[in-house]
């Protein structure tokens, strides 16, 4: 996996942790710029190398009636609004083989979701596009079993390949990161820490996921300390009324005490 093979990915000398980060799902045009062109600030100063984040379909809802989309073609065309206005590349997830031939014209990055990275088919199908594919470890598997995730990806002939850890499910309704397992999966691929994914709480009676966003910060911060390769942070300028996730999304006006503080650790570590 070379980080530089992405387009546009800028600061990828730093030495920093990389960054997926955006709204959960892509909601319309002006909240995605919205949210991109903060993010984009404070990255650039800091000097992350940044992707910006949106799902243009949520296919994996608790409830019939919960929020799915603006329509594939409307949502990817702001994705490409998106890095064509701050020049940052972008990622977003699939959920069938069409999908992928369909964002990969789009987007930089395709993400496999974490109840998906076993379907061999989609991730194969997402390898051949040749674009990066980002694994999420399915919340039932072990690090050890994405090994044969990445190799899925890697025997298309695709090296460009990453893996995201978002929790493992404790109970019915919590998720808990093992840390154990990033030195594990760094001998397959560069790990990312999904931090507000790892902090939801699933499987209410509402249908509506629970969240524990206030932990956003002591998640981040030991995920650096772990050494992971990456971050993956949703945010939104009011959570609140996200139409996914939203309670478990980082408010936007947090981000920027949040990245400080982390680059700051990510340089102490350097030095050790």
């Amino acid at each position: 996996m070379n980080l530089s093979l992405i387009p546009q990915l800028k600061h990828t000398d730093s030495k920093n942790f990389f960054l997926l980060c955006g709204p959960c799902a892509i909601e319309g045009e002006d909240m995605a710029l919205r949210i991109a062109e903060h993010v984009v600030t404070i990255t650039y100063k800091l000097h992350i190398p940044y992707v910006f984040k949106g799902s243009f379909k949520k296919a994996n809802r608790s409830r019939l009636d919960s929020f799915t989309g603006i329509g594939d073609e409307k949502a990817l065309k702001i994705l490409r609004k998106v890095s064509e206005t701050f020049n940052v590349p972008t990622v977003t997830d699939i959920h069938t083989e069409q999908d992928a031939a369909m964002a990969a014209e789009y987007v930089d990055v395709l993400q496999i979701p974490a109840f998906l990275a076993r379907q061999t088919d989609l991730v194969v199908a997402a390898a051949k596009t040749e674009k990066t594919v980002n694994i999420k470890k399915g919340q039932f598997m072990s690090p050890e079993s994405m090994k044969h995730a990445v190799t899925k990806v890697t025997e298309t002939g695709n090296q460009q390949a990453i893996i995201t850890d978002r929790g493992t499910m404790f109970g019915y309704q919590d998720m808990v990161v093992d840390f154990r397992g990033v030195p594990t999966m760094k001998q397959y691929a560069p790990v990312v820490l999904d931090v507000t994914h790892s902090l939801q709480q699933p499987n209410q009676s509402s249908g509506v996921t629970g969240g524990r966003p206030a932990l956003i910060g002591t998640m981040a911060r030991a995920g650096i300390a772990a050494g992971v390769d990456g971050l993956f942070i949703e945010t939104h300028f009011d959570p609140a009324n996200a139409k996914s996730d939203g309670a478990n999304m980082l408010d936007l006006s947090l981000l920027e005490k949040l990245l400080t503080d982390l680059v700051a650790i990510r340089g102490v570590m350097n030095t050790l």
